[in-house]
C-alpha cells in the first residue's frame, strides 16, 4: 500500500514538472518584445484544446492566431460563435519565433468588445 502512494506521488510530481515545463517553452517560442496587432476577417476557426485558434486575414498576409484553452476562452465569454468564419476581428499579442505567420493573442477585439485572454 505504502509503494503505491508513493508510486502516485511520483506521477503527479511528474505530470506537475511536465506541465510547468510546457508553459515554459510556450511563453519562449513568442517574442514578447515586439507585440503585434492583426486586424481582418476570420477565414478558419478551431475551438478546441489545447488552444482555440483562428486564421485571420490581415492586410499583409494571413495571420494563424493561437488563443487561449477553450475553457479559458469560455471562462473570459468568449464562445465560438463570437470567433467563427466571417467575423472582423483585432488581434494583440505576440509573434512567433518560429512561425512568421503565428502569433499568440493576448487579447481580442470583436464586434467593439476587448476579451482579455491571458
Amino acid at each position: 500500500m505504502k509503494h503505491s502512494g508513493i508510486a502516485l506521488t511520483g506521477l503527479f510530481v511528474l505530470a506537475i514538472t511536465a506541465t510547468v515545463e510546457a508553459a515554459g517553452e510556450d511563453r519562449d517560442r513568442y517574442d514578447s518584445s515586439k507585440p503585434v496587432t492583426v486586424e481582418g476577417a476570420v477565414l478558419t476557426s478551431t475551438f478546441e484544446d489545447p488552444n482555440a485558434t483562428i486564421a485571420v486575414k490581415a492586410s499583409d498576409k494571413i495571420w494563424t492566431v493561437t488563443m487561449a484553452p477553450v475553457s479559458q476562452m469560455i471562462e473570459r465569454g468568449v464562445k465560438a460563435d463570437l470567433v467563427a468564419v466571417g467575423k472582423t476581428v483585432s488581434a494583440y499579442g505576440y509573434q512567433s519565433k518560429v512561425e512568421m505567420n503565428e502569433m499568440r493573442a493576448e487579447r481580442i477585439t470583436v464586434d467593439g468588445k476587448t476579451y482579455q485572454l491571458r
